[in-house]
């Protein structure tokens, strides 16, 4: 039986972590529960203090077919190169100078919201497409592929 499942981010900043991963996927930040208009407001009825209200976001595919991100703040920062990573397939169907300047200008969409560019990978047929290695705000490893 197949499963669902949630990726979680441990970071700093979830509201802006989630911000950024939803421009970047297409995705929207997830709408507060019930009939709350807002979060403040569902929170402030939860009593949670102020303090702790970016402890955690969430965002959503509009579709509701792909995975919900959900951000979690943790007090430790990152210190090491991820082990698992999201590749954006942000070049599909495309090859060669084509595919590299459509990666190019998406990592360039996605340094206006907060990503760092790390490396370029030059496609290495058969197998190798090519790549670019970027970074999220927090500082989060994804390729553009």
């Amino acid at each position: 039986m197949a499963r669902d499942v949630q990726i979680t981010f441990d970071c700093a900043d979830p509201a802006g972590l989630a911000e950024f991963w939803a421009e970047a996927l297409g995705y929207q930040l997830q709408g507060p529960p019930g009939n709350f208009e807002s979060w403040e407001q569902a929170l402030e009825a939860m009593g949670v203090p102020p303090e702790n209200r970016n402890d955690a976001s969430a965002v959503v595919d509009p579709e509701g077919v792909r995975p919900r991100l959900f951000f979690q703040r943790v007090p430790e920062p990152k210190r090491v190169k991820n082990r698992v990573h999201l590749d954006v397939r942000a070049a599909p169907g495309l090859t060669g100078d084509e595919r590299m300047a459509a990666l190019e200008a998406e990592a360039e969409r996605l340094a206006a919201y907060g990503a760092t560019r790390l490396s370029r990978h030059e496609p290495a047929p058969p197998l190798g497409a090519g790549h670019l290695v970027m970074a999220d705000p927090e500082g989060n490893e994804f390729c553009l592929d």
